[in-house]
């Protein structure tokens, strides 16, 4: 691809959208590696809420306004936004009874999370790959005019 074009909009967020599945990837693999880990507590990620901010910003969608806080004094600390919508947010699961050495991780949940995220990555994985398909049809039709 060539610096500075774009082929669509949409492709930035398939992008990110790949990017979070990778990321949920590695850590359902990490929690099935964990599994015989005293006191370890399974991990999952909440990487949609970067995805729809990634989504606003890709298309120019305003948000909702933000409060300002007043400055005052120079020395003042800056306003943080927590947690940012603009990264993944990783977090404990829970609802899931421990064992008796503490583990969270249960078998069957992880192994359901991971077909539902490799289903999901390969469906974004065709999406790219159809707008890719799309674009070349197109240079190669214009090189036959």
């Amino acid at each position: 691809m060539f610096a500075g074009f774009q082929t669509s909009k949409s492709k930035q967020l398939v992008n990110a959208a790949l990017e979070g599945r990778v990321l949920r990837q590695q850590i359902i693999a990490g929690n099935i590696a964990n599994i015989d880990t005293p006191f370890y507590k399974a991990k999952d990620v909440d990487f949609e809420s970067a995805l729809i901010a990634k989504k606003n910003e890709i298309y120019g969608v305003k948000t909702e306004p933000k409060f300002e806080l007043a400055v005052t004094n120079e020395k003042h600390f800056a306003s943080l936004d927590f947690p940012s919508a603009k990264n993944s947010t990783v977090y404990l699961r829970d609802g899931h009874m421990a064992r008796n050495d503490g583990n969270t991780v249960d078998l069957d949940v992880e192994t359901t999370e991971l077909s539902k995220n490799s289903i999901m990555v390969q469906a974004l994985d065709g999406a790219s790959k159809k707008q890719g398909d799309i674009f070349k049809s197109v240079i190669d039709a214009s090189g036959k005019i």
